[in-house]
């Protein structure tokens, strides 16, 4: 990646603390080329899209070119930050991977009709969870085409 160039934000809405944790020591360790930050809940995933409260400046939020979502969170869950994030047409090219202990058929049936790109199960293993992250980043970042930041 050039000096010039930002690292492409990979946006991940995930409410436990530990799930947090790990998924950043994932990230690290497979040495992908992005900036991963973080948000709680769908509340705080749309304040930082939308640049509302905290998120307010523009340089506090960059646009992401990729969302992880969770679905079970608390204040506005997966589902409802979904619904919201692909009805917008700003938003709407943004990739979002739903990442979730559910294998619910429902959910998933259910999260692609709202829009998902892709339905991922967590992984049980750390070293699953580094190879999935590796995964993403190559596909997302290096093998499609994404529309521009607006």
């Amino acid at each position: 990646m050039s000096e010039k160039t930002k690292p492409i934000v990979i946006l991940m809405a995930e409410d436990d603390a530990d799930d947090r944790l790990l998924m950043k020591d994932a990230f690290s360790e497979c040495q992908c080329e992005a900036n991963l930050q973080f948000v709680e809940n769908g509340e705080e995933l749309l304040d930082y899209l939308f640049r509302r409260a905290k998120y307010k400046e523009l340089n506090d939020a960059p646009r992401p070119g990729l969302i992880i979502l969770d679905l079970n969170m608390p204040r506005k869950d997966g589902r409802e930050a979904l619904r919201e994030i692909k009805s917008n047409p700003e938003l709407r090219p943004i990739p979002v991977v739903v990442l979730t202990t559910s294998g619910a058929d429902t959910d998933i049936e259910g999260i692609y009709q709202l829009g998902a790109n892709s339905f991922i199960s967590k992984p049980v293993q750390f070293e699953q969870l580094v190879n999935l992250m590796r995964l993403l980043s190559q596909y997302w970042f290096k093998t499609v085409q994404l529309p521009g930041p607006r």
